[in-house]
């Protein structure tokens, strides 16, 4: 986490021989390479504004076209001005990963090679390694082994798409195909949710025409953990269709929801339930973190990102069903033009909301191929370890309060003496991270939880190291003493 007030300017590719059309590929191999290996030496946020680099980029569309090398040079002299450095080892921003660079070359060849991963034929080699991957993914997640996994952007879109197979699947038992009729007419379903559900998930159910308000809220606890009880008792006042949407790692205290007496309610009326694991679902390749899931591989079915702990680049996740069938019904497409399909064969998009799309299991592939299963578990294990010592450091200060339970890699925080309202530490907090924002060395990121604004300290990519803690624990302190130094802070005005 060395600082530096700027990298300054990279020089421009040259080539000594006129340039053919595919030097633009070894060009950006080496700066990617370059700025990869700069990293740590940059400070931890971007140099210019979303503004300024709109002025950056300012310019009528050319006439006449450049070679391929003097655009790179071009995009990256401009672009890295205004590039957050999300995977430096002090970024603690939001819940991203860090894009490993075996994830990232194999995402180039993804590029490179081109390929339309729709169906087995039109690309044997992405479909094949999507079924290994999935293979993989769900034995390291410790999930069943029958269950279809669709490779998609990230979790938004996975929520959506094992949400879309719920869908249809609990009016099918009611008598009603919605994947063909529609939802006009259709018995209306009920969607339990929990209070502290991520947006992403209402979002969902936006898009599926079950609306991102028309849900029954469950209580929460104050770790944002729904609480079962007041499940068991909503649900024993309805009938018909039904969704329970639960939650495996609560973005801002990293929580789970206890999946074994939600389960038990939802069996009740024989329910979908989805759980939304973004990040948390990857504890289950930890032995000392699988306790937190008992019961998540019981649901019907699950979302996860690669992007997060996987450490893929962008645009991987996962939307893993256990019955197949309904997660085809969903999803297919027919057109005369498309491949007839054997009954054993992978249809890659069968299994997500796309035709056209990138073979976006190769990252995946080489990345669990590179970590195996102890990789995993180790770079959870590490993460964790780190979230749990900058917890410890940071919560010995005076003032300074750690806010959750902290029992995976999310660690949130408040600033304030007992004389503060929750206006002024509020204030105190976004002075705090305004403070490390500026200082460059780490990044982190603000959110509304309860009735404080609290800081947010995510450990979740792959540079940061165990020494990073004591690091990121004396940014904080330092910043947090120099906020509090000022005079206005010391109690509240008049």
């Amino acid at each position: 986490m060395r600082k530096s007030l700027s990298p300054g300017p990279r020089p421009a590719i040259t080539w000594a021989e006129t340039p053919d059309r595919y030097d633009v590929l070894q060009a950006a191999q080496v700066h990617a390479s370059t700025y990869r290996r700069g990293l740590e030496d940059m400070p931890c946020s971007p140099r210019r504004s979303y503004r300024e680099m709109l002025e950056v980029f300012s310019e009528p569309l050319p006439e006449r076209g450049s070679d391929g090398v003097s655009v790179l040079n071009d995009l990256v002299a401009r672009g890295e001005q205004g590039l957050t450095p999300m995977t430096h080892s002090g970024f603690f921003g939001w819940v991203l990963g860090g894009s490993s660079p075996v994830g990232v070359a194999a995402d180039w060849l993804t590029s490179a090679w081109g390929q339309n991963a729709a169906f087995h034929t039109s690309s044997p080699t992405a479909a094949a390694v999507e079924e290994i991957a999935s293979g993989w993914l769900l034995n390291v997640l410790h999930l069943p082994a029958e269950a279809a996994v669709g490779f998609v952007t990230g979790a938004t879109v996975g929520n959506f798409t094992a949400l879309a197979a719920a869908r249809g699947a609990v009016l099918r038992r009611a008598g009603w195909d919605a994947d063909n009729d529609g939802l006009f007419g259709a018995p209306p379903i009920t969607v339990y949710v929990g209070d502290d559900a991520h947006t992403s998930v209402f979002s969902a159910l936006g898009y599926l025409g079950l609306g991102r308000n028309r849900v029954t809220r469950v209580k929460s606890d104050d770790q944002g953990r729904m609480i079962a009880t007041d499940l068991a008792m909503q649900m024993a006042d309805r009938d018909g269709p039904a969704i329970v949407i639960t939650q495996a790692g609560q973005i801002n205290t990293g929580a789970f929801d206890p999946f074994a007496d939600i389960l038990e309610a939802a069996q009740t009326r024989n329910a979908w339930v989805h759980v939304d694991g973004a990040f948390g679902l990857w504890a289950r390749a930890h032995p000392d973190y699988r306790p937190l899931t008992n019961g998540v591989e019981h649901a019907d079915s699950w979302a996860v990102d690669g992007h997060k702990w996987l450490q893929t680049p962008f645009d991987s996740g996962y939307a893993i069903v256990r019955d197949r069938d309904s997660l085809h019904r969903a999803m297919s497409i027919d057109a005369s033009y498309l491949p007839a399909v054997g009954e054993r064969d992978r249809i890659p998009s069968f299994l997500v909301p796309e035709l056209s799309r990138r073979a976006r299991g190769l990252p995946t592939w080489a990345m669990l191929k590179t970590l195996g299963r102890k990789g995993v578990e180790d770079l959870v294990g590490r993460h964790c370890a780190i979230a749990r010592r900058i917890a410890e450091r940071i919560g010995s200060a005076d003032g300074v309060h750690v806010v959750n339970d902290v029992v995976l890699n999310q660690v949130i925080v408040s600033f304030g003496h007992p004389e503060h309202n929750s206006r002024q530490r509020k204030a105190l907090t976004e002075a705090v991270i305004s403070r490390l924002r500026e200082e460059g060395s780490i990044f982190v990121g603000g959110a509304r939880w309860r009735d404080d604004w609290v800081m947010r300290v995510s450990v979740i990519c792959d540079a940061t190291q165990p020494a990073d803690a004591e690091l990121a624990a004396d940014q904080i302190i330092s910043a947090w003493a120099a906020v509090s130094a000022r005079p206005s802070a010391v109690r509240p005005p008049g």
